[in-house]
């Protein structure tokens, strides 16, 4: 350390401290002051100095001091040391000398030992009788300090001979045969224990003192067991026996006890009850309540607090348990037993009614495994959804089968508030809705899984439906005598359509999760299918009837025509008869199929129109037109009668009065009405309006054909804003004028 450096940085912190305080002219009053403050500073930091090295001072004599201590301790140690070391130079001459003295403390030892054993060693036939007849008598006490005296008095011999330093093996055998009935003892009474440890439950409730008898003779021998253990490290003598064990053997008879119990808890098999399983199940779980209820009771108070029995009890039936269930999932299970099962492990063994039963209060996910391991849960689901599938297909070809079997017969279908529909649909829904609720029951992954498994099925229901449906129909049209009641059943399957449709909705509603995306598509397919099928059967409803009319369209639009309304009457009065018949449609299906009737025969009267059946002059056109216009009303207010509720605005009916004010039209303006029609319906074509006009005589058709072009030069920019439109894109005709 530089001293001076020191010095100098002391001084130059001085200056700056006094240029500090003497800053300004009235400080130097008090310089005086400051002196006095500063010397007494200077004083108090040399009184500490002072005291801190006289403190060092002493630390350091005391030091000297203890060091000389210890070294005066070495020298004492070093002599001492020496002086043991003379000492001992003679034992390995006393040693030899007292050679004889141990012998004949060896033989004085033994001596002592066999004085004190003498009873037993002339008596162990008549000890092991008496401990015997103790045994059979139930005093387990007494019996068990019986067979403890014989124990050591067998022990103590043969550690006296284990101590010779020259050991014979034939004195070992001579005393381990005379001593052998007492093993026989041993495991009488270890028989008698197993009986009593077995039958722990139901001695309990009548006489705890059994038990704890035999637990106290566990324990003492528990005790035995681990004093023969240390003596082992010390003298590396064990006796014969040794350790006994009993406790980890008690453990294990209460665990066998546990598994016999919950085997013979099964009173039938599948054969002679189909619920089986629901019964076994519930036998065991009362049984394992009432038997974890006996032993929180009855058995923590018995049994030492280190055996912690109740949860060891729990254990017990836990994995006897796991092993039960998973030998009757190994063995096969059918039908709903996979439910049962599945409901029983995952929220009846947890839940309220067993394990979190107020009286006992488990935590399931504490233990050391789960009851039924994850992936034979997974496969336990997999199975059940897989018999699901199969009980669908079956049951769904069975529904197939007796609907089609019912279309061909000669009775009429049943009637529902007097709409025609068959039980199929609503069967299928319930066993649905049925799955759905038991699968509820589990946890809700099942239930989406089984929810979108039903809808595959019910789609793929709908595909054979559908194909059978086209079957009918084409059988039917072969031989309309052949089916009887062929109008009414394919009116059921409109029904039926519009019922799964709805049904299949609902169950949506019900179960299906609101945050759930996938599989959407599946439910949409399925709606579409039943409505193709809906749309499929109401117009083959309306190709029936129209084949009949067939022969009257064909006169529309003839010179018979022109004097007589038979044609349209007669198709009016066809379709009322039919319409009888439509009236067991549902609602929404009637209304479909009035709304395509209209659109129909609305088409069929205009193809009628167009198709070049008469040529006329000006003035024949307006009765013409009067005629066609009286019979759109006569068809309109037909519909109108049948259907009173339903509205007729913007029938596909108008699109007739339409074209037949065009027929009149003056040919000057014809070009701005042609624009206006083209506004509201762009699907009509070039072809659709020269064949409109050739019914005038009094046009050219190149002249028409010039005003129908030049119109359609600006028909591409406008948009359609008539929904009838339509049905101008499904009239076309195969032969062109020109």
């Amino acid at each position: 350390m530089d001293l001076q450096q020191l010095e100098e940085e002391a001084r130059q912190a001085a200056l700056k401290d006094i240029q500090n305080m003497l800053q300004r002219p009235g400080q130097l009053e008090k310089v005086e002051q400051y002196r006095h403050r500063i010397a007494r500073k200077k004083a108090s930091v040399e009184a500490l100095l002072k005291t801190g090295m006289q403190n060092q001072l002493e630390g350091v004599r005391v030091g000297l001091k203890q060091l000389e201590t210890c070294m005066l301790d070495v020298r004492e140690v070093r002599r001492r040391m020496a002086e043991v070391e003379r000492l001992l130079q003679g034992v390995p001459e006393i040693y030899d000398a007292l050679e004889v003295v141990r012998e004949e403390n060896t033989k004085h030892s033994q001596y002592a030992t066999a004085m004190e054993n003498l009873k037993h060693i002339f008596n162990v036939d008549a000890s092991v009788q008496k401990t015997m007849a103790l045994i059979d008598e139930d005093k387990l006490l007494n019996a068990h300090q019986c067979l403890a005296d014989l124990e050591n008095s067998r022990d103590d011999l043969l550690y006296e001979l284990h101590k010779q330093p020259k050991q014979h093996a034939s004195d070992k055998i001579t005393l381990k045969r005379h001593f052998e009935k007492v093993d026989q003892v041993s495991q009488a009474l270890e028989k008698k224990l197993r009986l009593i440890i077995s039958r722990t439950l139901n001695t309990v409730r009548k006489k705890p003192t059994v038990i704890v008898t035999a637990l106290r003779i566990i324990e003492r021998e528990e005790k035995n067991d681990q004093f023969a253990l240390q003596q082992q490290k010390v003298t590396n003598f064990l006796p014969p026996g040794r350790p006994k064990a009993w406790r980890a053997m008690i453990m294990d008879v209460l665990q066998a006890a546990v598994i016999t119990r919950i085997e013979g808890s099964k009173l039938e098999e599948r054969a002679d009850n189909k619920l089986w399983l629901v019964r076994d199940l519930e036998i065991l779980r009362q049984i394992i309540l009432e038997d974890l209820r006996v032993v929180k009771s009855l058995c923590v108070p018995c049994f030492p607090p280190h055996y912690d029995i109740f949860n060891e009890y729990v254990k017990f039936y836990h994995e006897g348990l796991s092993s039960y269930l998973d030998n009757i999932v190994k063995s096969g299970l059918q039908g709903n037993e996979y439910v049962s099962m599945l409901a029983w492990v995952m929220h009846t063994y947890p839940g309220a009614d067993l394990m979190s039963h107020p009286d006992l209060n488990v935590d399931v996910l504490k233990l050391s495994r789960p009851l039924l391991h994850p992936e034979h849960l997974k496969s336990l689901e997999d199975e059940y959804l897989q018999n699901m599938e199969r009980n669908y297909q079956d049951w769904m070809k069975k529904t197939v089968d007796s609907e089609k079997q019912e279309w061909y017969s000669e009775q009429m279908p049943d009637q529902r508030d007097h709409y025609y529909n068959s039980a199929g649909p609503v069967i299928i829904f319930e066993m649905i809705d049925q799955h759905l609720q038991v699968t509820n029951t589990i946890h809700q992954e099942l239930t989406f899984k089984a929810l979108v498994l039903s809808i595959q099925q019910v789609e793929l229901f709908g595909q054979t439906y559908l194909k059978n449906v086209i079957e009918l129909k084409e059988h039917h049209f072969r031989n309309r005598d052949q089916i009887k009641y062929f109008t009414h059943y394919i009116i059921t399957i409109v029904n039926n359509s519009q019922n799964v449709v709805e049904m299949a909705q609902q169950m949506k509603h019900l179960f299906w999760p609101k945050s759930r995306t996938e599989h959407y598509e599946d439910f949409e397919k399925l709606l579409a299918t039943f409505q193709r099928i809906r749309a499929h059967a109401a117009n083959y409803l309306l190709e029936e009837a129209f084949l009949d009319m067939e022969c009257h369209f064909n006169d529309l639009f003839t010179v018979k025509w022109l004097g007589s309304s038979i044609a349209v009457d007669t198709i009016c009065v066809t379709l009322d008869d039919y319409f009888q018949d439509y009236n067991h449609l549902l609602p929404a299906n009637f209304e479909m199929v009035i709304n395509e009737a209209q659109k129909l025969l609305a088409k069929r009267y205009i193809r009628a129109l167009l198709s070049k059946r008469l040529s006329k002059s000006r003035s024949e056109c307006d009765a013409i037109t009067r005629k066609i216009n009286l019979e759109a009303k006569r068809i309109k207010q037909f519909f109108e009668k049948i259907a009173p509720k339903i509205s007729l605005s913007d029938s596909p009916l108008d699109l007739i009065t339409t074209l037949s004010a065009l027929i009149v039209a003056d040919i000057e303006l014809l070009a701005l009405d042609l624009h206006t029609l083209l506004g509201s319906y762009p699907s009509l074509t070039e072809d659709h309006l020269v064949r409109l006009f050739y019914i005038r005589n009094d046009v050219k058709a190149a002249e028409v054909r010039e005003k129908v072009q030049d119109a359609m030069k600006s028909k591409k920019s406008m948009v359609s804003i008539a929904k009838q439109d339509c049905i101008f894109k499904e009239i076309v005709f195969s032969d062109k004028l020109w």
